[in-house]
């Protein structure tokens, strides 16, 4: 099979040729239609995530039919269509997973990290931590879900029953959470990179009651803010905007420092949180939530041996929604 892989952090990927990897006890073997350009994927490839296993096939945004089944495994069919997340296996009896927090079980295994992921024609998955997903539809629309779909649902949770919402970074996760809101008909405010008028648009076609730089003053205060971008600033920049007792939510598995600010920002029982990989119950409730809203997702598609082209777009900020690898047998 065909599948592009991370030798080390700070170069580009190979396109390599590797054997057809062969389920295990509880696993299934997936012939992958497409995969979500996640930038988690590029923090792996910049060097950004600590002690990745390697060599790595990234990617967790993973949309495909059930090729094999492993022994072991109950509630799949061969040719179905699964849906393969960030979060692929836990210890399943520590405190946290015991508590239903498994996103937090210090032995978690993570997809395109330490397990191989669907940078690929296959990939192998612990049946476990699979969805079921649409038989129908586009595959590289289905992808995104998998985990700004997710995460951008887990931060939205978050946030509680806020009305008035700041999104700040508007790529995939935020035009995916920006679709939920308007459907529960909450506002929502967007913040962007100075000068990208064209984000800002694309917020404005999806609802946004505002949308500006990062470093504008929105029209009214804010019950809580979603912070996707990996930028430290933007957490104090958020607070300043945030009414009392509000919440802001840093959205990413990484961020640059945080710079110190004044303690009268954050009093006033303002929060910040954090938010951890996703729990297999977040999966169940956002797939179960997005064909009601329903999300669309912009999607701009890559073929696979494209995937250092689809990262550097990625880093460059060009995308207005989400890319995705589409796999060609």
């Amino acid at each position: 099979m065909r599948a592009m892989v991370l030798d080390q952090p700070g170069s580009p990927l190979r396109l390599a040729e590797l054997p057809l990897p062969q389920p295990g006890e509880g696993n299934i073997l997936i012939e992958v239609e497409a995969c979500g350009i996640c930038r988690s994927d590029l923090h792996l490839v910049d060097g950004e995530l600590p002690d990745p296993v390697l060599p790595m096939i990234p990617g967790h945004e993973i949309v495909g039919r059930v090729k094999t089944i492993g022994s072991g495994v109950a509630g799949f069919r061969l040719g179905e269509r699964v849906g393969v997340p960030w979060l692929g296996w836990t210890c399943g009896h520590c405190g946290f997973c015991a508590g239903g927090r498994e996103n937090l079980c210090d032995e978690a295994r993570f997809t395109g990290y330490q397990i191989q992921g669907g940078y690929a024609e296959y990939t192998v998955a612990d049946a476990r931590y699979c969805f079921a997903l649409p038989d129908d539809g586009d595959p590289a629309a289905l992808a995104p879900l998998l985990c700004a779909g997710l995460i951008g649902y887990r931060a939205l949770s978050m946030a509680d029953d806020a009305h008035r919402l700041g999104i700040y970074g508007f790529g995939a996760a935020a035009h995916i959470v920006a679709q939920v809101l308007r459907y529960q008909k909450r506002e929502f405010y967007a913040f962007t990179r100075s000068g990208d008028a064209q984000s800002q648009e694309f917020a404005r076609s999806l609802g946004a009651a505002w949308a500006g730089a990062a470093e504008d003053t929105p029209p009214a205060r804010l019950d809580a803010a979603l912070i996707f971008a990996p930028a430290g600033a933007l957490v104090p920049a958020a607070l300043r905007h945030v009414e009392k007792g509000g919440r802001v939510i840093c959205a990413g598995i990484h961020m640059s420092d945080i710079p110190s600010f004044p303690y009268s920002i954050l009093w006033g029982e303002r929060v910040i949180r954090s938010v951890a990989n996703l729990t297999r119950r977040d999966g169940d409730e956002f797939l179960s939530l997005a064909p009601k809203v329903p999300v669309r997702t912009a999607v701009r598609p890559f073929p696979l041996e494209q995937a250092n082209a689809a990262l550097a777009a990625l880093r460059r900020g060009e995308f207005q929604g989400a890319a995705a690898l589409v796999m060609r047998s």
